[in-house]
């Protein structure tokens, strides 16, 4: 009797436990789809990780935006300005192109980016940019975006040139217009520097004057000259000089860069070094020349011309060179004519080489004599003469 009453007692026990059981698992399922409802209608969220930017009027802004998906299933999500400021414009961007909507995969984020464009006669002032994204399935978030606009804005200054890049040859100085700008709050004195390799000579010129450091007051820009100088032996190719502007709160800097095409220079002389010689009229006579190229890259098309007197003629063995290697010399004969009637002095004759990169000149005394021929003829006439009178005297100086 004792066993048949605690099997009815287990039996019930095990029949509520049972029951507590299935309410239990009832209940579950509900809290679970409770909650995959308020995960559902939670599932798309449009941000950025900074809403509020100063900016200045006239400028363009490139917002970050993610679209991030917390449901189960993939969606697209229709981009739309809510709000904006009159005169404002702006659209949606990514990869380079512009987009209306965005694929975001289940538990996943996509990124897109807002093209702000401001204008000019924005005033001071604080202004609001509400920003959407719409699924299909009814899921919207806003991002809400304030731009603060003020007149001075203060941030990092600044060393720039428009044109950092120069090219020439040896023995030119490269000058380069920069700019420093000073955009703190407070006014900076900057002391100016360059590392520029051994022999080189860089300076900065303020206003044609030539300055080591330089005060510049807040929200300023200060134009200076940069001059550098490579020495007269530098050989072809780049070098880059780093140039600076050290303040107490700030270092600026810049990189310029230099491009040596090479050094050029021509000689022209004789091989002697002696520029004079003598001529007859209407005569040639023969001068030699030594052209040397003192570059070190080679010279092309070489020419030779003259600046003679009037009447006078000049011709060259070898008028144009086509080529002289670096440090090489060339040999040429040139033919200088005096004109039929010059006269026995001293005159000036110039020939100068010329190609591309380099010139050479060189003046020539030219000393016309008069012809042995004609002083022949000459001593024979006097004699005749001579001989004349004497017979004269002789014949009738008695009477």
């Amino acid at each position: 009797m004792m066993m048949k009453r605690w099997k009815n007692v287990g039996a019930a026990c095990l029949s509520a436990l049972l029951i507590s059981m299935s309410c239990m698992t009832v209940f579950a399922e509900e809290e679970a789809e409770n909650t995959a409802v308020s995960y559902s209608s939670a599932g798309i969220e449009f941000y950025t990780d900074y809403p509020g930017i100063s900016v200045t009027a006239g400028t363009s802004e490139t917002i970050s935006l993610k679209i991030e998906n917390s449901t189960s299933a993939n969606y697209d999500a229709t981009l739309s300005i809510e709000e904006m400021p009159e005169g404002w414009d702006g659209y949606f961007s990514a990869n380079g192109v512009t987009v209306t909507r965005a694929h975001v995969q289940s538990g996943e984020e996509a990124s897109v980016t807002f093209n702000l464009e401001i204008p000019d006669n924005a005033a001071e002032g604080t202004y609001t940019v509400v920003l959407g994204a719409t699924t299909s399935n009814g899921l919207k978030d806003t991002a809400t975006l304030t731009f603060d606009i003020d007149e001075i804005q203060y941030g990092k200054g600044s060393f720039t040139s428009e044109y950092p890049e120069q090219e020439g040859a040896s023995g030119t100085s490269f000058s380069f217009s920069t700019t420093l700008i000073n955009n703190s709050a407070s006014a900076q004195s900057y002391a100016l520097s360059a590392n520029a390799p051994d022999g080189w000579q860089v300076s900065f010129a303020a206003d044609s004057t030539q300055v080591a450091s330089i005060d510049v007051d807040p929200v300023t820009s200060q134009g200076l000259t940069v001059t550098i100088t490579p020495p007269a032996t530098v050989e072809a190719g780049e070098y880059e000089i780093p140039i600076s502007a050290i303040s107490a709160s700030e270092n600026l800097s810049e990189t310029l860069k230099v491009t040596v095409t090479g050094t050029y220079a021509l000689s022209l002389s004789t091989p002697s070094g002696v520029l004079s010689f003598d001529a007859h009229a209407n005569a040639a006579s023969d001068v030699t020349l030594q052209l040397t190229n003192n570059s070190n890259v080679a010279l092309e098309n070489i020419n030779l011309t003259s600046s003679a007197p009037s009447g006078w003629t000049v011709t060259f063995e070898q008028s144009t060179i086509e080529s002289l290697e670096a440090g090489a010399s060339v040999e040429v004969t040139a033919h200088v004519t005096p004109s039929d009637s010059a006269i026995t002095g001293d005159y000036i004759t110039s020939i100068t080489a010329t190609c591309a990169e380099a010139s050479s000149s060189a003046d020539f005394r030219v000393s016309v004599k008069t012809s042995t021929v004609w002083g022949f003829v000459a001593i024979i006439v006097i004699a005749a003469l001579l001989g004349g009178i004497g017979y004269v005297f002789k014949k009738y100086g008695r009477r």
